[in-house]
């Protein structure tokens, strides 16, 4: 494993007091085609249970994986759907999207989820916009011989020389999302490791979201870290308490980016008439809901 540069999640709030890790680059856009990763876990309904109400989205595509609990996912475009543990949901918001995200009442046991935002191209930002959910896809895992179990959750993937495919297809850029989980060592087997081939990505990157990763000369690269990686022959190995790791890879866009929260565009000028046309109505309405809690 190549680590060519790694970041680190901060602390931060958005939605309605929801308290996340964050890590986001609008700037140098080192993680392109993709923008940011929101991590949201906690066992404390008082960390997460104000959710997302409606707000709009234009110029990006956001693609949102459960592991634990589940939000109720409404647009105007009058998608209504439960996103549970395994669920992933896509929306590629082009033109304009509002949506709210609200936390199910029927989650019991916490939330575990990420929030992924992807840059699009200029040529699509102003495209009808897209949904689409994995609810009723079935989930496949792929277990290896050292017990690391790999989930495809977008795009392609080759693991452990097979060809897996991604509960979503299409994600701009050629975007693609995958959850790895590799085994902690016991007193009979050394810690889970997994080969994936990335021999063609212009992008790969591997967000940590438990146990710690062994790099060249076993340095650990903790929970939290976000690794930019070397495309190529990718050998991942867990320090010996495991590890599970979101993997993401793709092709840059390479165009710079005018960011101001909920929008991405190309230029000052389509920040401005985003603003104007949400402002507007143009975007449409979403139909009221009942909150969670």
């Amino acid at each position: 494993m190549n680590v060519k540069s790694r970041l680190f999640s901060r602390p931060a709030m958005d939605g309605d007091g929801v308290n996340i890790r964050r890590v986001a680059d609008f700037n140098r856009l080192l993680l392109d085609p993709f923008l940011m990763v929101d991590e949201i876990r906690s066992d404390d309904k008082s960390d997460f249970i104000g959710g997302f109400p409606p707000h709009p989205h234009r110029g990006i595509e956001t693609f949102t994986y459960i592991r634990k609990g589940g939000f109720e996912h409404r647009d105007q475009m009058g998608n209504v759907c439960a996103i549970r543990a395994g669920d992933v949901q896509w929306m590629s918001t082009g033109s304009g999207v509002i949506h709210s995200e609200m936390p199910l009442a029927d989650a019991k046991d916490g939330l575990h989820g990420f929030q992924i935002w992807l840059n699009m191209p200029a040529a699509d930002k102003m495209r009808p916009a897209r949904y689409e959910d994995s609810t009723a896809t079935e989930q496949r895992r792929y277990e290896n011989s050292t017990g690391a179990l790999f989930y495809p959750l977008a795009g392609q993937w080759q693991f452990e020389g097979q060809s897996r495919q991604g509960l979503i297809q299409g994600l701009a850029a050629n975007g693609a999302v995958a959850d790895l989980m590799l085994a902690a060592a016991t007193a009979d087997t050394e810690a889970g490791r997994a080969s994936l081939s990335l021999t063609e990505r212009g992008f790969v990157g591997a967000y940590i979201y438990d146990g710690a990763l062994l790099g060249i000369d076993d340095v650990r690269y903790e929970r939290g870290e976000y690794l930019l990686l070397q495309s190529g022959e990718l050998e991942l190995v867990a320090a010996n308490e495991g590890a599970g790791v979101l993997l993401f890879a793709g092709e840059p866009v390479g165009e710079k980016i005018v960011h101001m929260g909920p929008f991405v565009m190309n230029t000052e000028a389509e920040i401005r008439q985003a603003i104007e046309d949400y402002q507007a109505g143009r975007f449409g309405k979403l139909q009221a809901s009942i909150p969670a809690h």
